[in-house]
């Protein structure tokens, strides 16, 4: 038992000098260049509102030839389930770009 509280004891002390000498760390990442199939005009939609959780070549990876609907359900999936930050009239405008690229 006393070994126990002995070892308690000094984590106790070495936190604070631990914390004191942490310091945030930066990283600078390189700029995202955008696909090709994302460079026309009508997929700005997309770029600006997809790209805030996935990144652009993972967006340009989709399966193809899946249909309107599917693209209609995953951007709802994505406003529904997991919180995307879309306004309604972008994510149908967005779910319309990616049915049109992607079929």
């Amino acid at each position: 038992m006393r070994a126990v509280t002995i070892t308690i004891a000094l984590c106790c002390t070495a936190l604070p000098a631990v914390a004191t000498t942490a310091r945030p760390v930066t990283y600078n990442l390189p700029a995202e260049k955008v696909p090709p199939v994302f460079t026309q005009g009508d997929s700005d939609i997309v770029v600006s509102n997809c790209s805030a959780c996935h990144s652009l070549d993972y967006l340009a990876t989709q399966p193809r030839r899946k249909g309107a609907q599917f693209w209609r359900d995953e951007v709802a999936k994505m406003v529904n389930v997991y919180k995307a930050p879309i306004e309604p009239a972008d994510a149908d405008a967005a779910a319309a770009v990616l049915a049109k690229k992607f079929g």
